[in-house]
């Protein structure tokens, strides 16, 4: 009997190849369809390739929104987000988690229970804002995650103040906290490290740090940008998702993460009328200097070069 045209048998299909390359790391984020492109899903796909890992997006929710605001959100029925996952997962292995916004209490269930047969994949967590929501379904909701989710983070990723209102609701002093009081509080709920942007420093510039209850680990100041941006902790998040996915160390994903972000902030677009989109493929267009004439592109024969494997500042 003749071979089938699709058979991989090496001694009748002449394109198999024996040495085939191992597939990337995989990544499976947990996160909302975001029709803006600017985060969610459709953010940390972009986010993960542009790092060199596959994305496995699971929906939880879809997100009404444009560039400058959110208008609504309808949530997926928590049975039907774990079992996109479980589905996947019984086919792919993973290397790393990515949470970004869950939908509601029931889908954080949902998830966590998931997340919770993988104990060894490490799980960056991200705490977008959620002060759009009702301010009952916001409680039931960051109830839910402080209790399901972040005993299963590895790092929490968060704006400072986002951060502070979910870890800290009582604070009332006037300084603000700071990232090692930040960890602390995650501790107690079971996070092992935060990461936080967006510390205001003086002169221009902002911090952002990691840090566990012993204290500050790594971090990077970065000059205070003049634009308003959307994207931008789905897209840190996602990178360093990606990174830990390959095994990369803590404190040097941080690092490349972050620099990850500034120049893809540096290098950010606006689409509408809104918000600035992260550019996350910075790295893959020509320099300026390096048009030909008549202002087109020069475009060499070879792919272009991956992102750089060590942080490199912009500012």
């Amino acid at each position: 009997m003749s071979p089938t045209p699709h058979s991989t048998d090496p001694e009748v299909d002449p394109t198999h190849d024996e040495q085939e390359s191992p597939p990337p790391a995989c990544v499976l984020s947990f996160n909302a369809s975001d029709a803006s492109g600017a985060g969610g899903l459709a953010g940390d796909v972009a986010t993960i390739a542009a790092m060199g890992a596959h994305c496995l997006p699971v929906v939880t929710a879809v997100v009404l929104r444009d560039t400058a605001e959110v208008f609504e959100h309808e949530s997926l029925d928590p049975d039907t987000v774990a079992e996109q996952a479980r589905h996947i997962l019984e086919d792919v292995p993973i290397t790393a988690w990515k949470v970004g916004f869950l939908g509601n209490a029931e889908a954080v269930a949902a998830v966590a229970e998931v997340l919770s047969d993988y104990p060894d994949v490490p799980l960056v967590t991200y705490l977008p804002s959620v002060a759009w929501l009702e301010e009952d379904e916001q409680q039931s909701y960051l109830d839910a995650l402080r209790e399901l989710v972040l005993p299963q983070t590895a790092v929490l990723v968060g704006n400072h103040k986002t951060l502070t209102d979910f870890l800290l609701p009582d604070w009332d002093s006037e300084r603000t906290p700071s990232a090692r009081e930040l960890a602390v509080a995650a501790a107690q709920a079971g996070a092992q490290h935060v990461l936080v942007t967006g510390m205001q420093l003086p002169n221009q510039y902002v911090d952002n740090v990691l840090a566990n209850a012993q204290g500050p680990i790594t971090g990077e100041k970065f000059e205070r940008f003049e634009t308003a941006f959307v994207g931008a902790g789905d897209t840190l998040a996602a990178a360093l998702a990606a990174l830990l996915s390959v095994g990369a160390e803590l404190h040097s994903a941080v690092s490349e993460a972050l620099s990850f972000l500034d120049q893809s902030l540096d290098a950010g677009f606006r689409p509408g009328m809104g918000n600035v989109v992260p550019d996350r493929f910075f790295w893959a267009l020509p320099p300026a200097d390096e048009e030909e004439d008549g202002g087109e592109p020069a475009f060499e024969d070879a792919a272009p070069e991956p992102p750089p494997k060590t942080p490199r500042r912009i500012h």
